[in-house]
């Protein structure tokens, strides 16, 4: 009699967790080591973005809450750029293999994989003593040519933003028990959104063709508005003038701002938003803005493209400068 081969405990974990999930015929029912994925004739577009517990998200949040946040962040990179969701491999570097964490986190990402549809392709498990981390690359497809980089921007440009700005880095407050949390006691209301936005980012990818068709450039903000608005104007070579109010912000955002519970700057400079910030030429800055409202998408005209090499200027309501002294999260 021969004996069955041993089956590793990763593999056991990938048959049970994964393997249901990997549904699209490029991921060879994850039985390889590699996938396929066909190009159609049109651009691949690659991004990735790892989340690491303690730094995106807190060990406490739920286990489905980081499922989804893993693959939007990614998704949020493919909308910025025009792209089309295709696929994407997963890494986990895991302390343990606990159902009870890895059930609901699997049956999310495969919840969100379906919405999207972004298929899972494969990837790789890993054990760590440290924290655990989660790291996504995902692929999206344009047109060929046409995907929208960081290098577009043109003097001119209207200076466009979706959703609104401040509320992840607000609700990160909340789950720590900062100022916001105790602001908010008696609002559980604006204390459960804020904490949505920071743990479940809404990547715009419904706009994806209308940025494709109408920006000059565009990428998602994902360290805080005013420290990305500074990559994409140097990569652009200008620079540009904000109008801070005109800086979308939720009913929350607004009220802590007038009550002097926390200042601008925590809202430019916080990060996590995942919302899409693009130029456009004056011309066609309307017509974007009216694609998302059909998509049922706020798009909000904040600013200008202007000549220069200086960093942005953020202007109050009175056109005075807002010296901001941090502009951006920082990993190092």
């Amino acid at each position: 009699m021969t004996n069955a081969p041993e089956t590793s405990g990763e593999d056991t974990l990938i048959a049970r967790y994964f393997k249901p999930l990997a549904t699209d015929p490029g991921a060879l029912g994850l039985v390889d080591d590699a996938a396929i994925l066909q190009s159609l004739g049109e651009d691949i577009v690659v991004t990735t973005d790892a989340v690491v517990e303690g730094v995106h998200y807190l060990a406490t949040d739920p286990p489905d809450t980081i499922a989804r946040k893993a693959l939007r962040v990614n998704l949020s990179d493919l909308a910025a750029k025009g792209a089309i969701p295709a696929g994407f491999v997963l890494t986990l570097a895991l302390r343990s293999k606990e159902d009870s964490w890895l059930r609901p986190f699997a049956d999310a990402l495969g919840e969100d994989a379906k919405t999207f549809a972004c298929p899972l392709l494969g990837g790789d498990t890993v054990s760590t003593p440290g924290p655990q981390m989660i790291s996504i690359t995902a692929f999206g497809r344009v047109p060929r040519g046409r995907m929208v980089g960081r290098t577009g921007a043109r003097p001119g440009d209207r200076i466009l933003v979706t959703g609104t700005i401040g509320d992840a880095a607000l609700g990160l407050d909340v789950l720590k028990g900062g100022t916001v949390a105790s602001a908010l006691a008696s609002d559980p209301h604006a204390r459960e959104m804020l904490i949505s936005r920071y743990r479940v980012p809404q990547p715009r990818n419904a706009l994806a063709q209308a940025v494709r068709d109408h920006a000059t450039a565009a990428m998602d903000v994902s360290d805080g508005l005013a420290g990305d608005l500074t990559k994409l104007c140097a990569a652009s070579g200008v620079s540009a003038t904000i109008d801070v109010a005109s800086v979308p912000l939720s009913a929350a955002a607004a009220g802590l701002i007038a009550g002097n519970i926390v200042c601008v700057e925590t809202l430019l400079a916080g990060g996590d938003d995942y919302e899409v910030l693009c130029t456009v030429p004056p011309a066609q800055c309307d017509t974007l803005i009216a694609f998302g409202r059909a998509a049922g998408l706020s798009v909000t005209a904040i600013g200008t493209i202007v000549a220069g090499h200086e960093r942005p200027r953020f202007l109050d309501g009175q056109g005075q400068e807002l010296v901001l002294k941090r502009l951006s999260y920082s990993h190092f």
